[in-house]
């Protein structure tokens, strides 16, 4: 008989690929290349007290691993494990917040779609022996793919799922153009100090803009001042801060190496520009003016300069060597009546510790009907023998002392004796103070002494009035009363801004308030009169146990308004990968951290709000009709670690970073017994390790303490390498505005924008891109023509690393559309 050939059996094994072989192998060494720092880093994880999950991830991609490269199927098996597991874990670990839910699963998500390719999926033949059937390579492929797609639902429910958008706890009643803020002394077109008026609320009673209209803004016009940082002894944080003024057709600023511009506030054209020469090398650790301050004359309009230099009207420019300079408004020049027929006052007077540069005002003085108030900035943490924090009152139109008060002794407040210098290293008010001159009296936010994170050797009066708003007499310059806001500060928690006042309607009495927002997120709201507070102050339980020589405040204040986050744990840890985020783990584990006001250590400590603050010096907006705060807080931690000192001059943290010239070596702390490292605490990528959201805007009922409203604000877009708008919450640094019209702008976002929220509920309605970063605060006023402008300065911040530039934008309404402000 014939024979035929048999048909091929089916089950018989396929020869063995090479190619599919080294596939095979290869993927299953990438496995055990992630794998093993995994499974040691997480056991290192657990060892410290935090997750076991990174430990059990790890054995899972060894697992994986191994079988991968043995071509087994059941290696499918153990990673779709490996994929349920860790989507079971984010989900009890992060709920539906998407981006701590992404960065658990995103490394294991793509890495199981990378295993259900062709081109890995073609080393386990679907007919060979053992690989068909459930438990095979087609079961596995299933089961993996299971685990992925729920991975995937799961990650598109969170996109849609916003666990930080809080609305409607109070909602704010609307408020239309016919509202109107109680009379201020100011022009409603004009803005005359840093927060408008000196009660700095930084609102505009001007209703033109509203959520109905502010999409379409427009520019109005641009102007570029030629300042730009990166000059021969520039610090990094060189700064443009500014808030300008707006008196009668004119606005006026200052730059940050310290020109003073008068520019058209219809057109923005200049009309002068004065350079205040400053002298020599300065041992700056900032260089910024954050404003000018503005003397209005008896007489409407203002008569002309007298031939004598005096100056019926006055600007008056702090300067970074340490002067007052008082300019005439109309002509750019020097009063010259003003000091001595010189046109300025020499800050240095009675000062000690003579250090060009290292003592000055950022910020813009208090003008009163007859007194200029000055405080200023000492540099932080270089050593124990600073300059003073002493606050000076000067005649406005002679420039003479007045009055002294200092804080390291703080009875007297008469001028000095011939010879005698202020105290050394007391507090200092380097922000901003308002004034009431109803009252008669001046509001000044202080910092604490230098060392900020090493208290020891503190006198009594320093204990006093350290982080404290203190309330002086105008007319004498004695304390009427104070309010410290932090115990023995220990954190660099300064009173960073400048104290708002308004008058409250409470339980149906109207009481003169102060708003003083703190750097640890409480909002402290107070009777000015007397310093009580009108929202409820609880003292609560602080952590003990400081450094050696020093000691921790047994209690802390906190606020019934209070912007305190929760206390930070294992789970807030973040990263854009799970390893990232498992280095962040390991290090929150290491630090010293039991809650907020954790004392410093060697060991490092965790310091949660840092020293950036919920808010710093652009405070808040307050509006006197709504009686309500708008906010930006932010939320960073930072780490302090202490670091033995052997003498009074090693330098111990500075490493390759010495700085060059006269600038100063920052975080030395010579003369104390310890240096100190500080930073942000971020991830190995340089991205912050704990989850976003890192930055708000939020709303508050200012006579309940109620929340509004609060929402995650601003993008990565210019702070990641792709320019990508993700949507995370970011930090800002610059104060917000809030108008009449019901809209508030803000432009400090770390993203390149200026923003408008409707402040009734906290929504974005508005934005336009700026060409470099707007830490600074907003203004708005009107023109002849009848438009509203908002005004945003945009220079970027050395330290934050924003994009640098020397614009000034206005935007307006199109002219078409404009109608006159009401009279």
């Amino acid at each position: 008989m014939p024979s035929y050939p048999t048909a091929p059996d089916k089950l018989a094994v396929e020869p063995v690929n090479p190619l599919e072989r080294r596939t095979a192998w290869v993927t299953g060494l990438v496995l055990l290349v992630l794998g093993v720092p995994l499974l040691l880093a997480g056991f290192w994880l657990v060892v410290l007290g935090g997750s076991s999950y990174y430990l059990i991830a790890g054995l899972g991609f060894v697992l994986t691993g191994v079988l991968l490269a043995r071509r087994s199927p059941s290696g499918l098996w153990a990673f779709a494990l490996v994929v349920g597991g860790t989507l079971a874990w984010a989900l009890w670990e992060a709920g539906l917040d998407w981006w701590p839910l992404a960065a658990r699963g995103g490394v294991v998500v793509l890495l199981g779609l990378f295993l259900m390719t062709h081109w890995v999926g073609r080393t386990w033949p679907i007919n060979s022996p053992g690989h068909e059937g459930f438990l095979g390579a087609r079961g596995g492929r299933w089961a993996l793919g299971a685990t992925l797609g729920a991975f995937l639902v799961a990650a598109v429910v969170a996109g849609f799922h916003d666990d930080n958008r809080l609305v409607g706890l109070q909602p704010l009643a609307p408020m239309g153009a016919a509202a109107a803020a109680p009379g201020d002394g100011v022009p409603p077109d004009e803005w005359h100090a840093y927060g408008r008026t000196g009660q700095g609320q930084r609102y505009s009673p001007l209703a033109q803009i509203t959520p109905a209209n502010v999409k379409s803004l427009e520019v109005a016009w641009e102007y570029r001042t030629g300042d730009m940082r990166g000059r021969p002894g520039d610090p990094q944080e060189t700064t443009f801060e500014v808030t300008p003024l707006k008196v009668g057709n004119r606005l006026f600023f200052c730059t940050p190496h310290q020109s003073v511009i008068a520019l058209d506030a219809t057109t923005g054209a200049e009309i002068w520009r004065y350079n205040p020469e400053i002298q020599g090398q300065l041992a700056l650790q900032h260089l910024t003016c954050r404003g000018l301050s503005y003397q209005a004359p008896a007489t409407v309009p203002p008569p002309a300069p007298t031939p004598d230099g005096t100056c019926p009207a006055k600007l008056f420019m702090p300067t970074a060597d340490g002067r007052v300079i008082a300019l005439s408004p109309d002509t750019g020049k020097p009063c010259a009546a003003f000091g001595g027929g010189k046109g300025q006052i020499d800050l240095w007077a009675g000062m000690p510790n003579l250090k060009p540069g290292a003592y000055y005002s950022t910020s813009p003085v208090v003008v009163t009907s007859r007194l200029i108030i000055v405080g200023g900035t000492v540099l932080d943490n270089v050593s124990t023998k600073e300059q003073s924090g002493v606050i000076r009152a000067f005649d406005i139109n002679t420039g003479g002392l007045v009055w002294a008060w200092d804080s390291g002794r703080p009875d007297s407040s008469a001028p000095l004796a011939a010879g005698e210098s202020y105290t050394p290293n007391s507090p200092n008010s380097w922000s901003i103070s308002s004034v009431d001159e109803a009252l008669g009296m001046v509001y000044v936010p202080l910092g604490n002494q230098p060392p900020d994170q090493w208290g020891g050797n503190r006198s009594a009066a320093v204990e006093t009035y350290s982080s404290s708003v203190v309330a002086l007499d105008l007319a004498t310059g004695k304390v009427r009363w104070n309010f410290q806001t932090v115990h023995h500060d220990l954190w660099d928690y300064d009173v960073p801004a400048q104290p708002s006042l308004l008058d409250l309607t409470i339980n149906g009495t109207r009481v003169p308030a102060l708003v003083q927002p703190t750097k640890q997120g409480e909002i402290f709201v107070l009777d000015r009169r007397t310093g009580t507070p009108l929202l409820p102050v609880s003292e609560v339980p602080a952590p003990q146990g400081a450094a050696q020589g020093d000691r921790s405040a047994p209690t802390q204040p906190k606020s019934a308004l209070s912007f305190n986050p929760p206390p930070l744990t294992g789970r807030d840890m973040w990263g854009a990968t799970m390893f990232d985020q498992l280095y962040c783990r390991v290090a929150f584990q290491r630090l010293r951290y039991e809650g907020r006001f954790t004392p410093p250590s060697t060991q490092g400590t965790l310091v949660y709000p840092g020293n950036f603050g919920v808010f710093n010096w652009g405070g808040v907006a307050v509006d006197p009709v709504r009686q309500m705060a708008f906010t930006t807080p932010t939320y960073l931690a930072f780490v302090s670690k202490l670091v033995p000192r052997p003498d009074d001059t090693a330098l111990m943290v500075q490493g390759k970073q010495r700085p060059e010239g006269s600038l100063p070596s920052l975080n030395e702390n010579f003369g104390a017994p310890f240096a100190v490292k500080l930073s942000a605490f971020l991830s190995p990528l340089g991205i912050p390790c704990q989850a976003p959201p890192w930055g708000y805007v939020a709303g508050a009922d200012l006579t309940t303490g109620t929340v509004a409203w609060q929402h995650k604000n601003g993008t990565v877009r210019d702070l990641s390498p792709l320019p990508l708008p993700f949507r995370m919450g970011v930090p800002s640094l610059g104060g917000p505005l809030a108008t009449a019209g019901g809209v508030a702008f803000l432009s400090g976002t770390l993203d390149n924008y200026v923003r408008a929220y409707d402040v009734n509920n906290g929504d974005e309605i508005w934005k336009a891109r700026l060409p470099a970063g707007g830490q600074a605060t907003p203004m708005s006023y009107a023109v002849a023509d009848g438009r509203q402008f908002v005004v945003v300065v945009a220079g970027g911040h050395g330290s934050l690393g924003t994009k640098a530039g020397d614009y000034v934008r206005a935007y307006a309404l199109p002219l078409a559309g404009a109608a006159r402000p009401a009279p």
